[in-house]
């Protein structure tokens, strides 16, 4: 019969509680039995010693002649008589009594033998109390013996049996358990062939067997998928390596975890030498490396020898998670050599046609002008309104063509600029009167808040000019009539501030950092324009070591600003 934990815990200290209260019995037993063998041998015994002492005394007084002799002597032989234990004391209790009676009638000749024979028969009474004392004390010693003996004997068996169980009862719980932890740590290290060999009939053997249970199974689970996995694996690696894109894995503590073949090839490193590997240290030897793995944004198009050629690449980080914790990202580099080369063309394409078209605009422009004198021949009405209608249409076109170049000097990277120290309301008050007549046509009043003694800015006064006459144009263009237009510059610490704020529509969050990219228009927008007014007026402060940004709120307006440095 095979017991549980919980039984075996329950026999151990029944076991434990039956020893201590047997011990406690038979002591408390053995400590009864000797007090009442010592109280037998002073209450009988030593009683009938005390009594013969007191008739010898008695006797002695008689002698004497006292008169209470007698009396006393009655009194303890009465006490005597009940007071018989041993064998032999009645007969001599008799004989004393016998004795007694004959004395008190005796005459002064037989008197004296009889005192004697008194005394003889007390001694006899005496005698045999005392050994009877001698014999029960010998008594009560061999049974103390043999009390001590079954005490020993007893505590001898549960020392015994309580060292037996320490010993081994806590090894009894503890080795399982050891065992069992032992065995989750080599599951947790994917040791699936682990098994616990407890053959036992407790909890412990069931755990044993359901533990063996699950590693079989993880064993069996494992096995099963392994080779699906690595055939997948393998799939992967090819399908990575066979792509043209350069591509690096590194994992969420920035450890190179692959490569395929066109990452090495760019890199200059063998895959050895970068599998595995801390990637930032791998980075301090190869620039290359060390720009693929900066979290910078807005990184420009790279520029790297591949292909026996000058190509362009742009990078792509994906990040990798999971359940919401990052593990990794993947490095992607994108082949773009043949779109630059297409914007290249289109480009300079631009730049042509730009410049072609700048002419006929020009002479289109003087040709209206001419039309438009009383010297040349009066116009009516309808041929007023056709030439101012095409005049616009000049205007507008000549506005893009000037863009379009604009934007070619910025695609090629050559803004020509002209710096020199301006004051900050040359440059307002030059944008103001460009478009103030615009602004008088739609009702639009101008507020300008602009500090005769702000410092000087080192500057390209033509370029940052065109920047606040497109912020100016755009607030316009966006402004309800019978509204107002704010027109700021605020100095700080090295920077001059200029600003543009007008109370449309607003621009929603999504869009805002859109604004400065080429072409973008913001969606709904009944607004003409080409796109590009905000993304030439980027480049160009940026040129200038300054910044652009906009601050808008739907339903209460924009507000435009740029900062340059002051000189």
């Amino acid at each position: 019969m095979k017991l549980r934990i919980k039984t075996k815990l329950s026999l151990g200290l029944t076991f434990f509680f039956v020893m201590i209260v047997l011990i406690g019995a038979v002591g408390l037993l053995a400590i009864n039995r000797l007090a009442d063998e010592s109280k037998n041998i002073l209450k009988a015994n030593y009683e009938s010693i005390e009594y013969s002492e007191n008739m010898q005394q008695a006797i002695d007084a008689y002698e004497t002649k006292e008169p209470e002799a007698l009396n006393k002597f009655e009194k303890n032989l009465k006490a005597q008589e009940s007071n018989i234990t041993e064998v032999g004391e009645q007969d001599a209790t008799a004989s004393v009594r016998e004795m007694y009676e004959r004395l008190k009638t005796a005459d002064s000749v037989t008197t004296p033998k009889l005192e004697k024979d008194l005394r003889a028969g007390l001694y006899k009474i005496s005698d045999l109390n005392t050994n009877a004392i001698v014999r029960k004390n010998n008594e009560t010693q061999q049974t103390a013996d043999k009390l001590k003996v079954y005490l020993a004997i007893l505590a001898t068996v549960a020392f015994l049996i309580s060292f037996t169980m320490l010993l081994n009862f806590p090894g009894y719980i503890a080795d399982p358990i050891s065992k069992l932890t032992e065995g989750i740590k080599q599951i947790a290290n994917r040791n699936y062939s682990q098994r616990m060999h407890i053959e036992k009939g407790d909890e412990f053997g069931e755990l044993a067997e359901a533990f063996n249970a699950m590693a079989q199974k993880l064993d069996e689970y494992n096995n099963s998928n392994l080779a699906k996995i690595i055939f997948q694996k393998k799939r992967i690696d090819t399908i990575i390596n066979n792509m043209k894109d350069p591509i690096i894995g590194l994992d969420e503590k920035r450890k190179i975890l692959f490569v395929n073949s066109s990452s090495i090839k760019i890199l200059g490193i063998n895959a050895t030498e970068l599998i595995g590997k801390y990637a930032p240290d791998v980075a301090l030897k190869n620039d290359l490396l060390r720009a693929l793995i900066s979290t910078e944004e807005g990184v420009a198009p790279l520029k790297i020898y591949a292909d026996n050629r000058e190509s362009y690449f742009t990078k792509e980080v994906l990040k990798i998670t999971a359940d919401e914790q990052p593990i990794g990202e993947v490095i992607i580099l994108k082949n773009i050599t043949q779109f630059k080369e297409l914007d290249l063309a289109k480009t300079n394409f631009i730049a042509t046609v730009s410049h072609s078209l700048k002419t006929p605009i020009s002479s289109i422009k003087m040709s209206l002008k001419l039309l438009a004198d009383q010297r040349v021949g009066n116009t009516n009405e309808e041929q007023k309104q056709l030439i101012n209608h095409i005049k616009e249409d000049s205007e507008r076109l000549l506005n893009i063509t000037s863009e379009l170049l604009n934007m070619t000097q910025v695609e090629t990277g050559n803004i020509q600029l002209n710096f020199r120290q301006t004051n900050p309301k040359e440059i307002v008050d030059y944008a103001v009167e460009t478009i103030r007549m615009q602004a008088e046509q739609k009702h639009v009043a101008l507020e300008i808040s602009c500090p005769e003694k702000t410092k000087n800015v080192l500057i390209d006064p033509e370029k940052t000019v065109w920047v606040m006459v497109n912020l100016l144009s755009n607030a316009l263009r966006y402004s309800p009539e019978n509204q107002k237009m704010i027109i700021q510059v605020k100095e700080n610490d090295s920077t001059v501030e200029f600003s543009v704020k007008d109370f449309g529509i607003g621009i929603p969050d999504k869009y805002k950092d859109r604004l400065f990219q080429r072409y973008f228009q913001v969606p709904g927008s009944s607004r003409s324009g080409t796109g590009l007014g905000l993304a030439i007026s980027k480049e160009f402060i940026e040129a200038q070591n300054g910044k652009i940004g906009v601050e808008s709120k739907i339903g209460e307006g924009s507000r435009f600003y740029f900062t340059l440095p002051v000189t």
